[in-house]
């Protein structure tokens, strides 16, 4: 325990996440390689009377990992400790990126079920903020989860699965890290499989009318609406018999980095500077990207290069209230003197049983509004924030959003579950800071 504690004492330097938009300077930093360390760091700073946080990649666009105590940086939690081809579950440390993990998982002829659309982020990270991408039956990577490890408040490893410690495992698949710092994950895997993507322009009008039937005909359906015009353009993945048939290598660098990205960028750089100027740039930018098809291996057409910065907020609204939230989205954009150069991404997720998941109970989609970065957000996201709040929506929570305790102890109906799990876990609130203390209460 002292060589962990002498590593602790070193001087730390402002911790910035991915969006630039959240700042922290935590007392100090720790970069434990074993689940013993990390146990031996959280005893430490309860010594000490220290918070505790972890910390992925940054991905998050709230303060949900800020902390002035201690910071831990999972860099070397990291790998696959075991694959069990009998049960088909992944146990992978808790600080591996998602990318890393699926490159490995595809060496093994393995694959997750479903995914969000980027992979920078740690496993932990993902899970715990409850990251997902869109399914018509496959849910969130938390949902994906068969058990966890975690350290908790008093130095404990903690095994939860369905049959292990199930109140925990219920909550802190997506545990807000208010539960204490998890260690390893276990997922489920299936053999890898094929996807054909589909990509194809829409117009907004009938991409919302037949929206019912776009999710109910696909596995995977997601779409872009960009603001200022009626354009959306739609990706629709199915599972496949293959042959396999990738993007071509110069067609993929056109959209996915040329387009999606390059151009993308100094379109929104344009955009910031000439604010005026984006409704037009959005009408011919939103009919840039082409219709394609491509067949590949799971990660690599669920995922897409992010490179653009950007703030997001991204809802979750019962089903059946997309199509009305998102044409009231759009009719507030085109009535403001609101420029908005991002597009929206609408995707789905079937109810799962996770206490705080934004789609716990109820079939659900997700409407989530973008900012290119260094552009004045406040007053889209509160003009959005109003709409979706108005068709029950969960905000994500690990993106923009201004919602507390009250409103969430009304949003979600076994909030006082996982409170109650919180006070026995973390009594003396070792994990606060103040994003928990206002999303969970003191």
């Amino acid at each position: 325990m002292s060589g962990t504690r002498n590593s602790l004492n070193s001087q730390t330097s402002t911790w910035r996440n991915w969006a630039g938009n959240v700042t922290a300077r935590p007392v100090r930093e720790v970069t434990p390689a074993s689940p013993q360390e990390l146990a031996d760091a959280v005893r430490s700073a309860a010594e000490d009377n220290l918070t505790v946080k972890a910390v992925g990649t940054g991905h998050s666009f709230t303060a949900l990992a800020a902390t002035e105590g201690v910071l831990i940086r999972p860099d070397l939690l990291t790998g696959i400790r075991e694959i069990d081809r009998t049960s088909m579950t992944v146990t992978v440390e808790a600080g591996t990126p998602l990318k890393r993990l699926n490159a490995a998982l595809a060496r093994e002829g393995l694959s997750l079920t479903n995914m969000g659309d980027i992979m920078e982020q740690t496993v932990a990270g993902a899970t715990s903020t409850g990251t997902h991408g869109t399914g018509r039956d496959s849910a969130s990577i938390a949902a994906q989860i068969k058990a966890l490890e975690l350290v908790t408040a008093d130095g404990s490893l903690l095994h939860c699965s369905e049959k292990e410690n199930p109140e925990v495992f219920a909550a802190a698949r997506i545990g807000l890290g208010a539960l204490g710092v998890v260690s390893a994950i276990t997922l489920a895997v299936e053999p890898v499989f094929l996807l054909t993507a589909r990509e194809e322009p829409m117009s907004f009008d009938k991409v919302t009318a037949e929206f019912d039937a776009l999710v109910a005909e696909n596995e995977h359906f997601e779409f872009y609406w960009f603001p200022h015009t009626g354009n959306c353009n739609t990706k629709r993945n199915n599972r496949s018999a293959g042959p396999a048939a990738p993007a071509g290598a110069v067609s993929g660098w056109i959209e996915d980095e040329l387009l999606s990205n390059g151009v993308f960028q100094v379109a929104c750089s344009v955009g910031r500077a000439f604010p005026a100027a984006i409704p037009a740039i959005a009408k011919v930018s939103s009919r840039a990207l082409s219709a394609r098809s491509y067949t590949d291996i799971p990660y690599k057409v669920f995922t897409s290069p992010r490179r653009v910065r950007f703030v997001e907020m991204e809802y979750a609204l019962p089903r059946e209230a997309l199509v009305t939230a998102l044409r009231e989205l759009k009719a507030m954009v085109e009535r403001s003197p609101l420029r908005v150069s991002f597009p929206v991404e609408v995707r789905t997720a079937p109810a799962d049983d996770i206490t705080l998941s934004t789609a716990s109970g109820r079939d659900s989609a997700y409407i989530a509004v973008h900012m290119y970065r260094g552009t004045p957000y406040q007053s889209y996201f509160t003009a959005a924030e109003r709409i979706m709040t108005a068709h029950c929506g969960r905000p994500h929570w690990g993106k923009v959003h201004t919602r507390d305790a009250a409103y969430f102890a009304e949003a979600y109906p076994r909030f006082g579950e996982f409170t109650a799990l919180r006070d026995r876990l973390d009594p003396q609130r070792l994990f606060q800071n103040a994003y928990l203390r206002r999303v969970l209460g003191d």
